[in-house]
C-alpha cells in the first residue's frame, strides 16, 4: 500500500479510537454510551469500506495506465526490433549480391 493509503487508514482508525474513548470516558448512562458505541463503530467501519472502494479503484486505475503505457512500450520496441530485422536482411542482400557478382566476374576469368 501506498503512504497516502496508510496515513488514511492511521487517520480512520486514530478518529474511531478516540470516537470510542470519547464516549467511554462521556457521563451517559450504559445504555446510552453502547448505543454510541454501536452507531460510531457502524459509521467508522462504514467509512473504512468507503475507503476501501475508493483506495480499489484507484489502484484498478493506476494499474490500467500502467498497462497501457507498457503495451505502448513493448510496441515500440517490437516495431523497432523489426524495422532494424529489415535494414540487416536488406544489408545481407546487398552483401550476397555482390558476392555474387564478384563470383561470377571470377568464374569468367578463370
Amino acid at each position: 500500500m501506498s503512504n497516502n493509503s496508510n496515513t488514511v487508514l492511521g487517520v480512520l482508525a486514530g478518529t474511531a479510537i478516540g470516537a470510542t474513548l470519547g464516549i467511554l470516558f462521556a457521563p451517559d448512562k450504559g445504555s446510552n454510551t453502547r448505543k454510541k458505541i454501536v452507531e460510531e463503530a457502524s459509521a467508522t467501519r462504514d467509512r473504512i469500506a468507503d475507503e476501501a472502494i475508493t483506495l480499489k479503484d484507484q489502484m484498478a486505475a493506476t494499474l490500467s495506465t500502467k498497462k497501457e503505457t507498457l503495451d505502448d512500450q513493448l510496441e515500440a520496441i517490437v516495431s523497432d526490433a523489426s524495422h532494424q530485422a529489415e535494414d540487416l536482411i536488406t544489408s545481407l542482400e546487398k552483401k550476397l549480391d555482390r558476392l555474387k557478382a564478384r563470383t561470377k566476374k571470377l568464374q569468367k576469368t578463370s
